[in-house]
């Protein structure tokens, strides 16, 4: 059976892509970023899907991305920061090594700087990211096997913290 090496899960600016990529470079393996697969998928960004087509649109599409990345990638895998509130997606990472990486509003912001390119921070964007995690927060920390604190710490010390928490793991 084909499964992800890890799977990464977190709030906007954890740092999911980054990690992730320095993760499969680590392990020589790839790396799956869901969102840029929709993207390239649907030919546009994921604001404009939101904009244009509207959030049930868009999560409807990211079950179905994180569904199929799940089955067919063996590497590294990032998902979007709301596809883990889907039951569905909830149901597909049964069993994986997901990992959940926390990061505090003021590491987040310096990350990505809440601009338009997040759909759902549009409008008072640290009020809402700060209410997004009160309500994630159970949800990514029920789904993780593993949790680890990006505060203040560069991808690559968060990166070996993955893995070595995720090698210690029982498999």
């Amino acid at each position: 059976m084909t499964r992800p090496r890890a799977v990464l899960i977190g709030p906007p600016g954890a740092g999911k892509s980054t990690i992730g990529a320095l993760l499969a470079r680590r392990w020589g393996v790839s790396f799956y970023d869901t969102d840029q697969a929709i993207e390239q998928e649907q030919g546009r960004t994921i604001t404009d899907i939101f904009v244009e087509d509207g959030e049930a649109t868009f999560r409807a599409l990211e079950r179905a991305e994180v569904i199929r990345a799940l089955a067919a990638t063996t590497g590294v895998v990032a998902l979007g920061g709301g596809a883990v509130m889907d039951p569905g997606t909830q149901r597909a990472l049964a069993g994986h090594a997901v990992v959940f990486l926390d990061v505090g509003i003021a590491d987040a912001a310096g990350r990505v700087g809440f601009d338009s390119s997040r759909p759902l921070l549009a409008v008072n964007p640290r009020a809402t990211w700060s209410r997004m995690m009160q309500t994630r927060r159970p949800t990514y920390e029920g789904l993780a096997a593993v949790i680890v604190d990006t505060a203040g710490r560069t991808p690559e010390q968060v990166a070996d913290e993955v893995a070595t928490q995720l090698e210690a793991e029982p498999r």
